[in-house]
């Protein structure tokens, strides 16, 4: 199973959540919000390779650590995934939007300069402004839009521009979702959970929750939950051979997830 969406760190106890996912064979994403967590946050992959660490800084907290890029520069050459980065366009974030702009720009620029990286992109509310960074960006590495709830005109220029997709249960427990999630080319769509923000039946969600999101995906595209599953590793399996990888130090404990 695959977890290309988890915030390990910001669950209550982050130990016993990597714990488990590495008990329970998920692929986990661990991204970071600010380039100061993500030391630590790697930690959490240490003696545990199902868990990879991106280097991240969220869009909600670009006005209060723009600051950080420096060290987003410094750090962005010892892994080969970014996020979670982007832009927010709703109205909580409307005074940030200019400094959102100006960190997503600078973000994407650094990924450029070590040869492109997997990239985890926040987008909500701004689909059209993350498409134009990426368009303005093409060599920053392969864009893999989060939860992506954009119109279905703006998921065909997504397609167009190249963006994967991480889908999780959220998305596919609503009609429109399942629209949405329909149109996305199979080949370019992995799971994630966004644990610990999201819930399913009253709970926080924990990566051994992609099980539900799998079988969720697998009744949208008509096909057994097992063949969703092999799907999606396969796609996971076709992300990191890009190349992006290799582009990258390793870390200690950041061996390359298995599925």
């Amino acid at each position: 199973m695959i977890d290309f969406h988890c915030h390990l760190d910001l669950y209550p106890d982050p130990e016993a959540a990597a714990t488990g996912a590495q008990q329970d064979q998920v692929s986990v994403l661990s991204v970071t919000t600010t380039p100061s967590a993500f030391t630590g946050t790697a930690t959490l992959a240490a003696g545990r390779p199902m868990i990879r660490t991106a280097l991240g800084l969220h869009p909600e907290l670009a006005h209060e650590r723009s600051h950080e890029l420096p060290l987003f520069d410094e750090l962005v050459c010892t892994t080969p995934f970014v996020g979670e980065i982007g832009l927010d366009g709703s109205s909580r974030f409307a005074q940030t939007r200019t400094v959102q702009a100006e960190v997503f720009t600078h973000i994407l620029r650094s990924c450029c300069d070590v040869g492109g990286r997997i990239l985890s992109i926040h987008s909500r509310g701004a689909v059209r402004a993350t498409l134009d960074a990426l368009r303005e960006s093409p060599d920053a590495g392969i864009p893999v839009l989060h939860w992506f709830t954009g119109t279905a005109r703006q998921a065909e220029k997504a397609i167009e521009q190249g963006c994967w997709f991480s889908v999780g249960t959220s998305m596919l427990i609503s009609a429109r979702g399942r629209e949405l999630v329909a149109m996305f080319p199979r080949d370019r769509v992995l799971t994630e959970t966004d644990g610990p923000f999201a819930t399913h039946e009253d709970r926080t969600v924990v990566p051994s929750d992609v099980a539900v999101t799998q079988r969720l995906l697998a009744a949208c595209w008509d096909i057994e939950p097992s063949q969703a599953q092999d799907l999606v590793a396969s796609n996971l399996q076709a992300l990191l051979a890009s190349g992006a990888e290799d582009r990258s130090a390793a870390r200690p404990g950041d061996e390359p997830p298995t599925t």
